[in-house]
């Protein structure tokens, strides 16, 4: 088809296209490469259901997410349809599959998949510059990128100009081809009716125009490949492929205590500071991101007017490293991350929920990224942004209340229970926690468990004064020094009675044990519960008899039991066993934080309308009788929600309150 000068030059803008793409695309690698090496299990089937079926995207924005899974299969079929378009321009006539019914199936997905491409461009198109949809932005009082807003503004529409340019030319040039109707392209072959009086030899001029239009929009784009967003087509199923087996706000351990012991261990960075302290995979996330902003919307601090966005957090860094690519991929530092990703309000905004992580469609671990830049921040920085009090507490008291040490039994006066320390001989140790042992009101929610366990036949102990804090608000913060000594102290403690299971009632504690203190020691063996796991059990297997109750109930997911460890069923279980169960627009994986969570419980909320307040508003209104809970901190702010709202406290109760409450006999 082509003349030999068109094959010729074809050549030369192929090699030229792909050197310049070679070269852009080594320097993001470079880039990326720059990150601090953590080891990453690969796991290709999370990148093939991201990429291939799309799962995903389907989490959210349904009809968007079919236009853009549109795009995206006509993207993968079009590798194809490239390859065999190139060879028909030197091999006349030539088809992939040879004149065969598969070439005819092929040609049916190509041609419908092209027209749905075009639909699907110009529905994004219309949404970003005509709609102007209000979830593509940001809010004024997010940090931004200099140069991010007319980045993203630009770059979308490079992209979409080039979908479309490469996509219809390749149609025209297809239909043009054609000499009649083809069932086989419907949509080409349309097209083929309305060109089909066009004079010969104009034809055969637009058929090299198309062809042109068609395959050097390619040529032209891939060198700005690694620079636009469509560069996630490569790295959102790679990031999956990496995404961590860990909870979402799970941090690798910085073994601090034993590094600073080490010769030249204080001139090492903890945390982040600069775009090369973080991981590499998190630098990943810059170039995996499709700014949806889908993080942005289920954020609870952006939803109740705080400053942070997870979107423009890993926007920022796609920017600035872009902007000085060629610097940063030779090894250069750039500015650090406070002063253009993320400020101060923002970073200290966020409730480690994980709301971002469990949504983002390309696999990014926001959360991770801004716990690095919080250990940075406190370990290297030194910043004082509110915690000294609970820090304090936690070193010198062993809770972040500072309440004395001493008093850490109280909570237990008058129950008849073991004390590990007087009676190493039981199966199940009762963690408290620090809310039990020193606020009121979880008090109570501690010796109903107990209680409970005790009525089931459970042989449970507790700790008592060998009990310490968990060092959880620590850790969330970035003070892993202090997490660590909590750390160490505890893993001693528990591996000394090496009980065969720990129940705790709260969420934080329980991640912790569970999740993050094998990494110091603690024996695998020893399984971790939440009350309302074992609870659940006990119900069914008949140790824990319960009546009905003529009551709707509501629960609120705390996310360190949900979405940090995939625990929804066993609380519903319970309570659909006393009484009506109703749900949250916002619940199970897409619940709404309480507020509390990443250290904000030790913080006074002064931007925007509180966390807590939207939560107990949306659980009110459902019309619940009782609203239940199952974390300490859940339990402070939604009461503290109900009494802002005029209503009696008592209509929020823990879980095992509502068990306790119905028991027969």
């Amino acid at each position: 088809m082509l003349t030999i000068y068109e094959k010729v030059l074809f050549i030369v803008l192929l090699l030229l296209s792909g050197y310049l793409t070679y070269k852009n695309f080594s320097a993001v690698i470079n880039a990326i490469k720059r990150g601090k090496n953590e080891k990453r299990k690969v796991n290709l089937w999370l990148g093939v259901q991201a990429l291939i079926l799309q799962k995903p995207i389907f989490k959210a924005r349904f009809i968007t997410s079919v236009f853009h899974a549109f795009i995206l299969w006509a993207f993968l079929v079009y590798a194809l349809v490239n390859l065999q378009d190139v060879v028909r321009g030197y091999i006349y006539g030539f088809n992939i599959f040879g004149n065969t019914p598969l070439q005819s199936a092929f040609n049916l997905v190509s041609d419908i998949l092209s027209l749905l491409a075009l639909i699907g461009v110009i529905y994004f198109g219309i949404r970003r510059y005509v709609v102007k949809d209000k979830r593509l932005f940001f809010p004024q009082n997010v940090p931004l990128h200099e140069k991010a807003l007319s980045g993203i503004l630009r770059d979308s529409l490079i992209v979409l100009v080039f979908i479309f340019t490469h996509v219809f030319s390749r149609v025209l040039h297809q239909s043009l081809t054609l000499s009649s109707f083809d069932t086989f392209q419907p949509f080409a072959s349309s097209i083929f009716l309305i060109l089909n009086g066009i004079p010969e030899g104009f034809k055969t001029i637009l058929e090299h125009v198309f062809w042109w239009l068609a395959l050097g929009s390619i040529l032209a784009f891939f060198p700005y490949f690694p620079y636009s967003k469509h560069i996630h087509l490569f790295f959102a199923p790679v990031r999956w492929s990496v995404r961590r087996d860990k909870p979402y706000g799970y941090v690798e351990p910085l073994n601090l205590m034993e590094k600073l012991q080490e010769e030249g261990g204080e001139e090492e960075v903890f945390g982040a500071i600069n775009l090369e302290d973080l991981p590499w995979a998190q630098i990943m996330d810059a170039y995996a991101c499709i700014m949806c902003n889908r993080c942005q919307d289920v954020c609870p601090a952006n939803f109740t007017g705080k400053p942070l966005s997870p979107s423009a957090l890993i926007i920022n860094m796609r920017y600035e490293i872009n902007q000085n690519l060629k610097k940063f991929a030779n090894g250069e530092s750039l500015r650090p991350l406070m002063d253009f990703a993320i400020n101060e309000d923002a970073l200290w905004a966020c409730t480690t929920c994980g709301a971002c992580v469990e949504i983002c469609p390309v696999g990014n671990e926001q959360l991770y990224t801004i716990l690095q830049i919080r250990r940075g921040q406190i370990l290297m920085e030194g910043k004082e942004v509110g915690f000294s009090n609970a820090y304090r507490g936690m070193e010198n008291q062993g809770n972040p209340w500072n309440m004395p040490a001493e008093n850490r039994e109280k909570w237990a006066e008058g129950l008849d229970v073991k004390r590990a320390y007087e009676n190493s001989d039981f199966e199940v140790l009762y963690w408290a926690g620090c809310a039990a042992s020193y606020d009121q009101r979880y008090s109570k929610v501690a010796r109903t468990v107990v209680n409970l366990l005790k009525s089931a036949g459970v042989d449970v102990a507790i700790l008592g004064m060998e009990e310490t804090c968990t060092g959880d608000s620590a850790r969330r913060t970035g003070n892993e020094y202090l997490f660590e000594m909590l750390a160490v102290q505890n893993v001693e403690t528990l591996n000394k009675y090496k009980p065969k299971a720990i129940i705790t009632s709260c969420p934080h504690c329980y991640h912790t044990i569970k999740n993050e203190y094998p990494d110091f020691g603690l024996d695998k063996s020893i399984k971790v519960y939440h009350h309302s796991e074992y609870l659940s059990m006990l119900l069914k297997l008949g140790k824990i008899n319960v009546k009905k109750a003529d009551k709707k109930y509501i629960f609120h997911d705390p996310c360190y039991l949900g979405r940090h460890n995939n625990i929804y069923d066993e609380p519903r279980d319970i309570l659909k066993t006393l009484g009506d169960v109703l749900e949250a627009d916002r619940s199970r994986n897409n619940s709404f934080c309480c507020g509390a969570g990443g250290g904000r419980m030790w913080l006074e909320e002064k931007i925007g309308k509180k966390i807590n307040l939207e939560r107990t508003e949306e659980l009110l209104g459902k019309n619940p009788d009782e609203i239940v809970v199952g974390c300490p901190f859940c339990m402070t702010m939604i009461t503290d929600g109900v009494k802002s709202k005029g209503l009696e406290p008592e209509r929020v109760k823990d879980i095992s309150e509502v068990i306790s409450e119905n028991l027969k006999g």
